[in-house]
């Protein structure tokens, strides 16, 4: 993969910054920021190569109803209410380990990505397949409702979004929780959520076919995905500031899948942002 992540950036995220109690949002114009230092996203699939971070874009638009926000586009059904409702629609950011330049890791910083019910144990005989042997996974793009409310300092949201583009035909579903706090002029976020990812999400992405493997094909089945963010900033002046960013997402459910060669995926850097 490539060693440089660039392009503009802005100040927010779809699943967060639309609903930020900390940002404030000016209609009607761009919003744009560069984060500037180290930092890596690492991919658990057998053969994929890690993605080191260093020059990250963030870019947002806010009408009055309609949004931009990293590569998330949506449209707030009730945009002056504790209550928010979105439509909304966005690349599958499963592809993001099969392709270098998904939104998911130019905009790395914003996003926001189990458990299984199910057991093969035709899994423990397959050994690791490289991601470089199998057929190209498409993109997707995934349509539906997301929903957050804000109280004080918290953020709830739930979304659910399936795939409209007919590619993997499934879909998934996710549940947040998120805080705003200041210790002084440090600015901390952290947040706790889940996924839960259909059969057919899990079986294209992350499954196998015969073509694929001599051995016979290898289905995988729904799951349910957690994940742990923290955001921290200690803002210099009103355009600069220190920027912290570490996320961990459980892949543990789906280890049994010939795909993986870790049951996580790990984002973490540090550096400045500035906001033009």
């Amino acid at each position: 993969m490539s060693t440089l992540i660039f392009g503009l950036v802005a100040a927010c995220h779809a699943q967060q910054s639309e609903v930020d109690p900390g940002q404030n949002i000016i209609t009607g114009q761009w919003h744009l920021s560069v984060n500037t230092g180290l930092g890596v996203m690492t991919n658990p699939l057998q053969g994929g190569d890690n993605l080191p971070l260093v020059l990250i874009p963030e870019v947002a638009y806010y009408g009055e109803q309609f949004f931009f926000d990293n590569g998330r586009i949506g449209y707030s059904l009730k945009p002056d209410s504790p209550h928010v409702f979105n439509l909304v629609a966005e690349f599958n950011p499963e592809t993001r380990f099969f392709v270098d330049w998904h939104p998911s890791n130019v905009f790395a910083l914003s996003s926001a990505s189990s458990l299984n019910f199910t057991q093969n144990e035709q899994f423990e005989q397959q050994p690791k397949i490289a991601i470089t042997e199998l057929d190209k996974r498409k993109w997707a793009l995934d349509s539906g409702l997301s929903y957050h409310y804000i109280h004080q300092r918290h953020v709830f949201s739930a979304q659910a979004l399936a795939d409209v583009s007919g590619v993997y035909k499934g879909w998934r579903a996710a549940l947040q929780w998120q805080m705003h706090h200041n210790i002084g002029e440090l600015r901390v976020k952290p947040s706790l959520g889940i996924w839960y990812k259909s059969t057919d999400l899990n079986n294209y992405f992350y499954g196998v076919t015969e073509k694929e493997n001599p051995n016979g094909a290898i289905a995988v089945g729904s799951s349910w995905q957690p994940y742990a963010k923290i955001d921290a900033r200690w803002p210099l002046n009103e355009a600069n500031s220190v920027r912290f960013h570490l996320a961990y997402y459980d892949y543990s459910a789906l280890d049994d899948s010939p795909l993986f060669e870790q049951t996580y995926s790990m984002t973490a850097f540090i550096g400045f942002d500035h906001i033009f």
